[in-house]
């Protein structure tokens, strides 16, 4: 019983932190790379056209197809157009 209590107790907070993800969206054309840099790793992404994606759940680094280098909390939503990123 008590390790279904801790269980229906921890889901949510499992869960919680993708809720507060930053949002990017691909208005572009055509798919771009994004590169991710959180808690010292680097990962690149591919948004492909007209997709979303959730990133960055606890910060990150964004460099975008133009090369600047954002940083993000978690909770933005960004758009991708002609390859720069519009922080909203």
């Amino acid at each position: 019983m008590m390790a279904r209590f801790a269980a229906v107790l921890l889901i949510p907070l499992l869960a919680a932190p993708a809720v507060h993800a930053a949002s990017v969206t691909n208005t572009d054309p055509a798919a771009v790379v994004l590169v991710i840099t959180e808690g010292g790793q680097r990962v690149e992404v591919v948004v492909d056209a007209g997709a979303s994606e959730n990133l960055c759940p606890s910060g990150c680094f964004m460099t975008t197809p133009d090369g600047d280098r954002i940083g993000l909390d978690g909770g933005e939503t960004i758009d991708i157009i002609k390859g720069s990123a519009v922080v909203k």
